[in-house]
Parts: structure tokens; sequence; C-alpha cells
């Protein structure tokens, strides 16, 4: 049986890391070259795509799509971790604030932003993840990072006790902290704030009703139906444009020689990668338009 390829689209469940959920599948289809598209904390459910076999190769491109979220923010405390599983560090005991000032607030968050990870990341400082300095109580300066909000909606708004949750959806690139966008939504307020929930609704255009639970990918793998759910390596790196090239020159391409642009249609006029076809339909790899001009592979997927 040849080996699975494409990319599985996982619904994680709590309690699990995304290293857990990668063991996890290598167990159940019994393969090692899986490959995950993007972090998700452990009490954090949601999307998580898997690259499998020699879809592993698009995991950068996927990793580079904008992310979808659906949060809770917990108004009047805050934590160490900026999310409910640390220690509360600051408690508020009455919280004003209406829905309009919070909804005025959101719509300011929308655009390039500036973050600073939080302590408790997996962000690298002199070669030691954040969070293992956070857990020998260790706080070290980190730069900020730009980020980009491109959409954002408070979805729910709901007293629980004296304290109000605040649920909305944020359209988002890739490394931005929810928990520390709650946090400085909150400081905008003037009001402490806290991640109280958090699911992942969208990655890379995969949405939740795409997603298998690891119950029903054993179930799809027991049954041997199981690459019929998959989303092929390219439909996953759709947002790459798609060119076709000539059939006398698809054997030169597969090999890996660059091109003339001639021999691809539509004529590639920009830098940057594109997906490219043979006559059939075939998808053959990555390629890119290189700084001489010619049509150069970066992946190739086909077989000679």
């Amino acid at each position: 049986m040849s080996e699975l390829t494409g990319v599985l689209a996982v619904f994680k469940p709590a309690g699990f890391t995304s290293h857990d959920v990668v063991a996890k599948a290598r167990r159940i289809l019994g393969m090692k070259r899986i490959g995950h598209t993007g972090t998700l904390d452990p009490q954090v459910t949601g999307v998580l795509p898997l690259c499998l076999g020699r879809a592993t190769r698009v995991v950068e491109y996927i990793q580079e799509l904008p992310k979808e979220y659906v949060a809770t923010l917990r108004l009047g405390l805050s934590s160490d971790t900026e999310d409910m599983t640390g220690t509360i560090t600051e408690s508020v005991d009455e919280v004003r604030v209406t829905e309009a000032e919070v909804l005025a607030v959101l719509e300011s968050f929308k655009g390039v932003i500036s973050q600073v990870p939080p302590m408790y990341s997996a962000v690298k400082v002199d070669g030691k993840r954040l969070y293992e300095l956070a857990r020998e109580g260790k706080t070290v300066e980190r730069k900020s990072r730009e980020v980009e909000i491109y959409e954002i909606e408070m979805t729910d708004m709901v007293w629980n006790g004296k304290y109000p949750d605040i649920t909305f959806r944020v359209l988002c690139s890739k490394g931005t902290y929810i928990r520390t966008l709650c946090v400085d939504i909150g400081r905008a307020l003037g009001i402490p704030g806290v991640m109280a929930q958090l699911t992942r609704t969208m990655s890379a255009g995969i949405s939740a009703s795409h997603c298998l639970t690891l119950e029903q990918i054993a179930e799809y793998k027991e049954a041997g139906t199981l690459q019929q759910h998959l989303i092929a390596a390219d439909e996953a790196i759709s947002n790459l444009p798609r060119h076709t090239v000539a059939d006398e020159k698809k054997g030169a391409a597969l090999q890996g020689q660059r091109l003339s642009i001639r021999y691809v249609a539509p004529e590639v006029k920009e830098s940057g990668d594109f997906r490219l076809y043979d006559g059939a339909g075939e998808f053959l790899g990555i390629y890119k338009l290189d700084d001489a001009g010619a049509i150069a592979p970066v992946k190739v997927f086909a077989q000679r």
C-alpha cells in the first residue's frame, strides 16, 4: 500500500499539545513523515492541519497563511500566562464597561499592530524557550513584533458574576498571540484582561467543518478510506498562482532544469513562487521566476 500523502485536517482536542497530536497520528497511521502547521497551546481546541508524506514539503507555505480564532476575553482579571491556566496576578472588585466601549476598542485593533510575545511562549531568547525561563521564575526583555489583524468582531458579551466575558472572532496573520491580544484589549479599556477560552476555527483556508477527530482518523484508516479525506498538497496552497508548462518541456521541468518563460502559460510576470501543472492538470511542483528571468524549480513534486 502506497504511503498516504496530503493534508489531514485534525480538530485538536483540549489537553493535547500539537506535538501530542502528531505523535498520536503517527501511531494511528503507522508513518513517521508527518508535520504540523502551527502550534496550538494544550488547552486550545480547533483546526490543526497535518501534512502527511510528500505533503510535508508545503508546511512552510501553509504556516504563512492567515488564521481565524474565536476567543473569550474575561475582563477584571490578569494572570502570569495571560490565560486562565496561570496564576491570577491581579483582580478588580468592579468592572464598568459598556458594549459600545468594547466595540470601539476592538475596531481600533484592526490593521498592523505591535505585540510583545508572552513569557509563556515558545519564542527562543539566547537559545532557550521563553516558557522554560518563565518556569524558572525569570522574566526577560522580549522584542515586539508586528502582526496584522484583518478582521475582528464581537460576537457576544455576557456577565460571569462580576466579570464580563467578551467573545470575539478574529482573522489574523501568522504569529499573532491571541492571549496577548486579549490582554492588550483589556489594557486599552483600562481594565485587566485574561483569555478565558480559545478555538482556532480556520487555518490556511481550512475550516473546522473540514476537520476530523482523532477517533474518525483511526476509523477511516482501519476502513482504508482515509486518503479520500485528505486535501491534496497543491489544493492546500491554492493561494499561489497556477501556471501550465508546455508538454514538450514537462520532462525538463521535472528534472529541475531552468526554463524559458515562453514555455509557461499564462505568462509569469512577477517574482514569487507559483504552482506548475502539465497540460493534463497534473501538479508538478512549486516554481519561481528567478533573477535572470527564467523559470526555476523550488520544490518538484511529481515523479519523473
